[in-house]
């Protein structure tokens, strides 16, 4: 057998490593097949109701002194091996006393009157930190939580110092989400147009609260659910805006509504926060709309 040289040997390896470095950026360079986006059912779950809420206070710059009743909701969105939850409600016994609800069923309760157990709920996508949105997150002790990097950092941080906005903010739900993010359960969303599960993007702009967001369900049709982005149809018939984190933010969220519309295709699949024509809208059984 011919001997090797030095010069031979290191030739060799050159080449091996090139043809090997190849073979790599070629796999590498593959193009990942994107997530298949699932045809989400939506439903609209009504849990509570509030009566003769002023609607001014939701409907910004309405005049006068009429009220409305106000519907508590909760949707549902399943689809793609996923149960998922946005905004999870509340429960505690406080918010009962103090808004005078009516109707009252615990949400956990609720979602089984719609075949699901709550501790197969996967994901619970949270539109704002206020007690009514995320107050149940602990309701649903196996799920996931989504909500936006900034909201989660000033609602377990700033708002509590001096000269923090913490308004409707309950202490024992910042803490909850603190504990269930050193479980490894919380995902924060990190800005606007952003990719939570295949199908469903988070959009934030409208500052109901610090880093409020909102969502855009994809499909046949898509649907944009706005939560207290929006509270009422009548925000988005009269243009004008829920209640903001700052007066300054009214604007944005009017533009922000408009945006909506847009994602969604066409308002009628706006879908807001807490206006009980949902309920007439779309077929419903009970406190069930099926929005699709």
């Amino acid at each position: 057998m011919k001997p090797v040289t030095r010069a031979r040997l290191t030739a060799l390896l050159l080449c091996w490593c090139v043809v090997g470095l190849g073979h790599c950026a070629h796999a590498t360079s593959r193009p990942q097949a994107a997530a298949a986006e699932p045809e989400y059912s939506i439903r609209a779950i009504r849990y509570a109701t509030v009566h003769d809420f002023p609607l001014s206070d939701l409907v910004i710059g309405t005049p006068g002194d009429k009220k409305v009743d106000v519907a508590m909701i909760i949707w549902l969105i399943q689809g793609g091996g996923r149960t998922i939850l946005f905004d999870s409600g509340f429960h505690r016994f406080k918010s009962l006393e103090e808004f005078h609800i009516a109707d009252f069923l615990s949400p956990d309760e609720a979602v089984k009157l719609a075949g699901v157990d709550p501790g197969a709920v996967t994901d619970v996508i949270i539109s704002h930190a206020h007690w009514d949105h995320m107050d149940g997150i602990d309701l649903f002790p196996r799920a996931t939580i989504w909500i936006q990097k900034g909201e989660f950092e000033y609602y377990t941080g700033a708002a509590w110092q001096p000269g923090g906005q913490n308004g409707g903010i309950y202490p024992e739900d910042a803490i909850e989400l603190v504990r269930r993010n050193t479980w490894g359960q919380v995902r924060l969303v990190n800005g606007d147009d952003a990719l939570i599960l295949p199908g469903i993007r988070a959009y934030i702009g409208s500052r109901h609260t610090f880093a409020s967001q909102y969502i855009r369900v994809a499909g046949n049709p898509t649907f944009v659910l706005a939560s207290d982005n929006c509270y009422l149809y009548e925000n988005l018939r009269t243009h004008r805006a829920s209640a903001t984190f700052e007066p300054a933010d009214e604007a944005r969220n009017i533009a922000q509504q408009a945006r909506m519309i847009s994602l969604a295709g066409s308002v009628d699949r706006v879908v807001p926060g807490h206006d009980p024509e949902e309920f007439v809208r779309f077929p419903t059984t009970g406190r069930i709309a099926r929005i699709k």
